[in-house]
């Protein structure tokens, strides 16, 4: 029998915290309370939103299946190049849409190594060092280890001295994450 009770917000906050990389919990959560699916956390993030800035495309696929709403930054993470143009022909200025945390959309692609969705997102206007003082595509990039798309966002112009929201620069990032090879190309 289905639980028809509204999840108290703590136990909201449990699913959006899940979302971040729990996929056994949010697909608990999600059939105990159904209801939870588009519930944001007592800080304001929503469960799809917190999958698609960490990079945890099963956990966004799962949330999109059971009808969370797409977004650009989650697109952008899952490299579904259709969706990105769909919604940049719709509403150009979404190339400088923010997600979850104001991290900016060429974050969501770097941390899984979208370089195609990045291609698109910079052809549209996106900066490459949009979120500076918060995190970079580059930072998001280096966090998640994705060698390429750190090698294609310096090609590109990415500040390797911008600052994060903890006032880290990729490099020191790329220290502190045990990212070896990614701190020896931003020496």
């Amino acid at each position: 029998m289905e639980n028809t009770m509204k999840p108290d917000q703590q136990t909201i906050d449990e699913f959006v915290g899940a979302a971040h990389g729990d996929f056994d919990t949010v697909n608990r959560l999600l059939a105990q309370y159904p209801d939870i699916l588009n519930l944001p956390a007592s800080w304001g993030e929503h469960a799809i939103q917190a999958a698609a800035q960490t990079g945890r495309a099963e956990i966004a696929e799962r949330l999109l299946a059971a009808g969370a709403p797409l977004d650009i930054c989650t697109a952008a993470m899952l490299g579904n190049a259709t969706q990105v143009k769909a919604f940049l022909a719709r509403d150009s200025s979404l190339a400088h849409a923010t997600g979850a945390h104001n991290l900016p959309v060429l974050y969501h692609a770097a941390v899984r190594g979208q370089i195609p969705i990045a291609e698109i997102l910079i052809q549209h206007g996106t900066h490459v060092n949009a979120g500076e003082g918060k995190n970079t595509a580059l930072h998001g990039a280096v966090f998640f280890g994705q060698i390429e798309m750190v090698k294609w966002l310096v090609a590109h112009g990415a500040n390797v001295n911008a600052l994060d929201h903890e006032g880290r620069t990729p490099h020191a990032l790329a220290i502190k994450a045990g990212q070896t090879e990614i701190a020896g190309l931003l020496e």
